[in-house]
């Protein structure tokens, strides 16, 4: 991989890398011996972008429609979006003892979204040493449910592909309920949950705490995502278990507390760009459904597999609201001062987020006959690459399908990457004299 002549700017690189793939992966689920029926062009793009995204909104039943060399396609789809396009080239170019120029070294670090260029060929080995340990761990803790239940060959495959879909946050299933035969389970509970936790946290984050083994000693970046995801994850599955508790068709309808408890931890905890359900999202009340609109537009940690504005961005901002009422002028956490920077960078993305979303249910409304809501909730799922859907996936227009594979691709790729794959980076050279203008 020479780009040595290629004269693009690391983020144009990358995305024209991500959407090379996704073609390819659209050609291969157009293949005769990929479906089991006619798939159109715009149902295999969208199936092929919502893998490749590790989103997992489908428009047709991933288990039904697709062959065993359609759903593996779909699931090395998942691994390549998941830990990145270009982590894996660099992993090729390692084994086949290639030098490492500093442009590749730039655009994994676009890629993965490091803060530093040094260090990232040593995140990307980690990285996949970690991944592959954790599924491989998880494939066999399913098995030990499903293999029973379908038999060593289905048992071992379903253990398989629910451990790549849950690790990278993908939400893909063979099922067409997904896992709501497994609502009560408590070992397909805490196995898939674990999963798509520890793979929204952050590779830097599992690095760090692999490496350290001590709360004190962790960077500022990690100690802000274990407590936050604790934070917000308890605060969720209290929220959901009181509100759906006397709803007949969810929590109201199991019987035991226990199914009860279970439902609402993993409801809770999938809407951080997790995507699998254990509920029928359609049948939540309008409540949980805006507690969930928050926490998928939220998303999971930086250089994971997960979505959303991350964590640590809306942190940052709340932290700045809280700052300006305190009338202090810097903003300081856990004895440490965050630089403007990243508060500047975590504004681009939120305002960037919202502007994106804005248009995007704007057209939806135009171009659909579905209620707001559920185009709002499809919407933020996409750009959250979370997958969750109120039953409305399938049934959107070509256009409408369209505008949903575009918020994919802009919530997976990240704001800042699409923005500055198309700006023109201008240095300072002068700085004029400031003046006070109105606000607020």
């Amino acid at each position: 991989m020479n780009l040595k002549y290629i004269r693009l700017n690391p983020y144009q690189l990358l995305v024209l890398v991500f959407l090379f793939f996704i073609i390819l992966g659209t050609l291969l689920l157009k293949l005769p011996f990929s479906t089991t029926h006619s798939v159109s062009w715009v149902d295999a793009l969208f199936t092929t972008t919502s893998a490749m995204t590790v989103t997992g909104l489908a428009v047709v039943d991933t288990g039904t429609a697709y062959t065993i060399f359609g759903q593996i396609v779909i699931v090395l789809l998942i691994q390549v979006g998941g830990l990145g396009i270009m982590s894996f080239a660099v992993l090729i170019l390692i084994m086949l003892g290639k030098k490492i120029g500093f442009k590749e070294r730039l655009i994994v670090q676009q890629a993965l979204n490091a803060t530093s260029i040094g260090g990232v060929i040593k995140l990307v080995k980690n990285l996949f040493i970690y991944s592959f340990t954790i599924e491989i761990f998880a494939m066999l803790l399913l098995s030990i449910k499903w293999v029973p239940e379908y038999g060593w060959a289905k048992g071992m495959y379903y253990s398989f592909f629910h451990s790549i879909s849950a690790f990278n946050n993908a939400g893909f299933s063979i099922w067409s309920d997904n896992l709501m035969k497994y609502v009560g389970d408590p070992l397909v509970n805490l196995v898939i949950s674990f999963l798509f936790i520890l793979g929204g946290i952050g590779f830097t984050v599992l690095i760090d705490i692999w490496h350290k083994r001590n709360f004190k000693n962790l960077s500022l970046h990690s100690k802000l995502m274990i407590i936050g995801t604790l934070v917000i994850n308890l605060f969720a599955m209290i929220i959901v278990f009181f509100l759906e508790y006397g709803n007949p068709n969810t929590l109201g309808s199991l019987t035991s507390l226990g199914d009860k408890l279970w439902s609402a931890y993993f409801q809770a905890v999938t809407t951080r760009t997790a995507g699998f359900n254990t509920l029928d999202i359609g049948s939540l009340h309008e409540g949980t459904i805006t507690l969930m609109l928050l926490l998928m537009f939220v998303g999971a940690g930086s250089a994971s597999t997960g979505g959303g504005i991350k964590l640590t961005t809306f942190i940052v901002i709340a932290l700045s609201v809280l700052t300006f009422l305190r009338g202090k002028s810097h903003i300081t956490i856990a004895n440490r001062s965050i630089k403007d920077n990243i508060i500047y960078r975590s504004l681009a993305v939120l305002t960037i987020s919202i502007v994106f979303i804005f248009i995007s249910v704007f057209i939806l409304n135009i171009t659909e006959s579905e209620p707001f809501l559920k185009l709002f909730f499809e919407v933020i799922s996409a750009f959250g690459t979370v997958g969750l859907s109120m039953g409305i996936t399938a049934d959107l227009s070509i256009l409408g399908k369209l505008i949903i594979v575009l918020t994919m691709l802009f919530g997976k790729l990240g704001p800042l990457t699409l923005a500055l794959s198309i700006a023109k980076q201008e240095k300072e050279k002068i700085k004029y004299p400031s003046e006070d203008i109105l606000t607020g």
